[in-house]
C-alpha cells in the first residue's frame, strides 16, 4: 500500500472546517478531477474520478466521523483506498492533515499510478482545501 499525506492551515476555526468537509458529496465541486460523488445511503457514497488518463469509480463509506476532530473513510469496492482527515485548532485557524492509502491489484497499473498518484493526490487535496477556505 502506497501512503500520501498533505497538510494546510485555513484561516476559519475547526468547527466550520469540519462542516464543510463532512459534506462529502460536495466535494466534486472541490476539485477538477472528481467528476461526481453520488450518495448510496447512510454515510455511503460512489466516487467517480477522472485521473491518470482513466476513469476510475469506487464506493466509499465513513467510517469515523467525529466533529470537529477527525474524518475518516475506506473504499468498500474499485480502488482499494482509506484516509482520514485530522484537524487541530492553530492560532492561525485550523491545521488539516490528509492521510490517504492505497492499494491496486494490477502491477503494471499500479507503477504507472504510484508515479502519477502523489502529485494526483497532492492537487486534489491542494484544490479541496483551498476551494473550502474560499467558501468559508
Amino acid at each position: 500500500m502506497a501512503t500520501i499525506e498533505h497538510s494546510a492551515i485555513l484561516k476559519a476555526p475547526p468547527e466550520r472546517v469540519f462542516a464543510l468537509l463532512e459534506r462529502v458529496e460536495d466535494f466534486a465541486d472541490y476539485s477538477d478531477l472528481i467528476q461526481a460523488i453520488e450518495p448510496l445511503g447512510k454515510d455511503r457514497y460512489r466516487w467517480h474520478v477522472h485521473a491518470v488518463g482513466m476513469d476510475w469509480t469506487f464506493d466509499v463509506e465513513i467510517t469515523e466521523s467525529r466533529a470537529p476532530e477527525v474524518l475518516a473513510w475506506e473504499s468498500l469496492d474499485g480502488v482499494h483506498n482509506r484516509g482520514c482527515y485530522r484537524l487541530r485548532p492553530v492560532p492561525e485557524g485550523t491545521e488539516v492533515a490528509l492521510t490517504l492509502t492505497y492499494a491496486i491489484r494490477n502491477r503494471l497499473l499500479e507503477k504507472a499510478v504510484n508515479r502519477a498518484a502523489r502529485p494526483l493526490v497532492s492537487k486534489v487535496s491542494r484544490q479541496i482545501l483551498e476551494r473550502v477556505e474560499a467558501k468559508l
